[in-house]
């Protein structure tokens, strides 16, 4: 997932970054002014933007009111030192999906980031599902069949993303972007490998029955030219979605 966070407090951003990158592994883009962060947004998909209200050249709420404008529906968690119910009532007005007033603890910043994540997605429930996988995106666990398949960071953070995306093909490039930050282009050659070992690792977690069948339908699929998939019979369970 890529996030933006706009904040000018250098000390602040920086550990609210390393926090989203560190913990829920989070690409995360950082904008130092609200100019800065209009621009990003309005160039760039996110999946969430943290946005501080107290910003120079452009203020949060403005931020706020011209991304919505656009009709951008990226959830937006604001940071305010501004707890009064007329304040919270006017970002809620202009669009705002939730906010933190400062000081705030890092561990409830995390857990907010990825509750406005699922939301975003149309998945509210934490657990994703889709014939025999279970991507638990609150322990960031992944089984099929009930076997706990061990991944790495970046191979979990792939098979979210399409998991998310159900029938949905997605180019390397928009993996990259929501894996990487800024300096995604140096990562461009690796995909390939994760999505190979990724494969590799699902499918030997099937139960001996389904062998075959894997070996004629991978869990992923290429598009030769456009990128990688679920296979088209592995359909989102709605009763974890709701």
């Amino acid at each position: 997932m890529r996030v933006l966070l706009v904040e000018d407090e250098v000390r602040l951003a920086d550990n609210l970054a390393a926090a989203l990158r560190d913990g829920p592994g989070f690409a995360v883009d950082w904008a130092e002014d609200g100019q800065m962060g209009d621009d990003c947004a309005r160039n760039r998909c996110y999946d969430l933007i943290v946005l501080d209200l107290m910003l120079p050249k452009l203020d949060g709420l403005s931020v706020l009111r011209r991304l919505r404008s656009r009709e951008d529906p990226t959830p937006v968690l604001i940071l305010t030192a501004k707890d009064g119910s007329d304040s919270i009532i006017q970002l809620l007005n202009a669009g705002a999906d939730d906010y933190l007033a400062k000081p705030f603890d890092l561990g409830e910043l995390i857990a907010r980031a990825k509750a406005l994540i699922r939301r975003g997605k149309g998945a509210a429930h934490p657990t994703l599902s889709a014939l025999g996988l279970e991507v638990n995106t609150l322990e960031q666990t992944v089984r099929r069949d009930g076997v706990l398949v061990d991944l790495s960071p970046t191979e979990y953070r792939i098979l979210e993303y399409l998991m998310h995306r159900p029938r949905a093909i997605v180019s390397k490039r928009e993996l990259l972007e929501h894996l990487y930050d800024y300096n995604w282009e140096h990562h461009s050659n690796v995909i390939e490998a994760h999505v190979s070992n990724l494969r590799k690792k699902l499918d030997a977690a099937a139960p001996a029955s389904d062998e075959a069948a894997t070996e004629s339908l991978p869990v992923i699929e290429t598009m030769r030219g456009r990128g990688y998939r679920l296979a088209p019979e592995f359909e989102m369970d709605p009763n974890l979605c709701e």
